[in-house]
């Protein structure tokens, strides 16, 4: 794209695709590093690495109960990784063939589609604007009397009404699912997410803000969800945990030698993770105070520019973003003289950060595999094979979640709070949207 020369006296107020000065000196990794590894970090990993106890679950076992103090829930099974924690979830309230669970279509695709492997089939709901997370008003109309579960997703760490959510599923007696993968350590009105559901999928893969490599976590007060999730994938610990009688009878009939999964599925965590998971956790209230701390700023900064608004609680005190994982923004393009998302992103990108993009996921009610894919051979696409209608949302049904793409921003995921780095950022994103009216003639000019 050449770049349009705007005679100013300061051209440094100016966006750089215009003719200014980068905001950004220099773009620094170390404010973004994540996670934070220390030597108490390497030691537990390379202790089990040495002990050759990768397979094993002592260390995992320690974990789980950490985890469950810090969280307040009885029982704590770690994964692989979320997306087979979810399913756990779903297996343990007891989603199965012709089932149906609602999930906002406004997340990533392991926020439901692994129900399908289940038989059962995700309807899509939309979205409150605001919060970006699925919204109560528009639930009741869903539910059918094959609807099992409803998914409330903490989407990039937003707590989702879970007030209201839990009000509807206790009064239809629906369960509730936490998907907790965005928001570890995100409060709702005091409580910790991943708390107040029926069970709860948690992701700690190496992007998220409790990051330990590649593990979920399912946890949950019920002990039948806890055994369920166990006989699912987890048999070696079947005979250890599996304690009714019927349920015991099929995973291990005899002895923990005879034990055997319910759908031959493994969801064994590396102990490695663990073992990290471990020494994060004694650090990580703290290190998302940070964060929470940086982010904030980062907004506070920009309070009162146009076209901008925050993704931040807009709940009652006591609720909090947590790690902040994919932080958002609020993009008006009316209030830019109808500069696109993307031109936008553009050009703060161009003010010494590549770090900025257009937000949210793609809607998954519109994605070819919850439209067409016929994963099983059915003759017919999976979503609606399990069901006795068809469950696919047309263009047009869910218009705040298909809308998004146009309205959200990433920021800059900071980790650290410098305020004087925080403070180009800022003046990246200012700079470009006090200049809107000319960017868009120069977008103009240049097509």
């Amino acid at each position: 794209m050449s770049v349009t020369m705007y005679p100013s006296s300061k051209a440094t107020e100016l966006p750089v695709v215009l003719g200014g000065s980068p905001a950004v000196a220099s773009d620094d990794d170390s404010l973004f590093h994540w996670p934070i590894v220390t030597a108490e970090d390497e030691k537990a990993v390379v202790d089990v690495l040495r002990a050759g106890k990768m397979s094993a679950w002592d260390i995992t076992e320690k974990f789980e109960a950490e985890w469950g103090a810090y969280l307040g829930t009885r029982y704590n099974l770690a994964h692989c990784n979320g997306t087979m924690a979810l399913l756990a979830a779903m297996f343990g309230v007891g989603v199965g063939r012709g089932d149906e669970i609602i999930v906002p279509s406004m997340t990533y695709w392991a926020s439901g589609l692994q129900a399908m492997l289940l038989g059962a089939t995700p309807v899509f709901a939309e979205v409150d604007p605001q919060s970006l997370c699925i919204d109560p008003k528009g639930i009741e109309k869903l539910i059918t009397p094959r609807t099992k579960a409803i998914i409330a997703v903490h989407y990039c760490g937003h707590p989702a009404d879970m007030d209201a959510i839990l009000e509807i599923a206790r009064r239809r007696n629906i369960k509730v699912i936490e998907d907790v993968s965005h928001a570890q350590g995100s409060l709702y009105k005091g409580r910790l997410c991943g708390s107040m559901g029926d069970v709860a999928g948690i992701s700690m893969m190496a992007g998220k803000s409790f990051a330990i490599g590649e593990a979920g976590m399912l946890s949950t007060n019920d002990r039948t969800i806890f055994e369920r999730a166990i006989a699912l994938c987890h048999y070696e610990r079947c005979a250890q945990h599996v304690q009714e009688p019927e349920l015991r009878k099929m995973v291990a009939p005899v002895n923990a030698r005879t034990a055997m999964p319910l759908a031959g599925l493994k969801g064994r965590v590396n102990q490695t993770c663990s073992a990290m998971g471990r020494v994060q956790l004694k650090y990580y209230p703290q290190r998302i105070k940070e964060i929470q701390s940086a982010i904030n700023r980062f907004w506070d900064l920009l309070d009162g520019t146009p076209g901008l608004r925050p993704h931040r609680c807009n709940l009652a005190e006591g609720s909090t973003m947590g790690g902040w994982y994919n932080p958002l923004g609020h993009y008006s393009p009316e209030e830019l003289g109808g500069l696109s998302v993307g031109a936008f992103v553009d050009a703060v990108n161009a003010e010494g950060s590549n770090r900025t993009f257009r937000g949210s996921n793609y809607p998954l009610h519109l994605h070819a595999v919850m439209r067409d894919a016929d994963v099983y051979h059915d003759g017919k696409p999976t979503r609606i094979a399990f069901s006795d209608r068809d469950l696919r949302e047309p263009i047009g049904s869910l218009p705040i979640t298909e809308g998004l793409h146009a309205r959200c921003i990433g920021i800059p995921y900071f980790k650290h709070d410098e305020p004087e780095l925080i403070a180009q950022y800022a003046n990246a994103f200012k700079k470009v949207a006090n200049s809107a009216e000319k960017l868009v003639k120069h977008v103009q000019a240049a097509t």
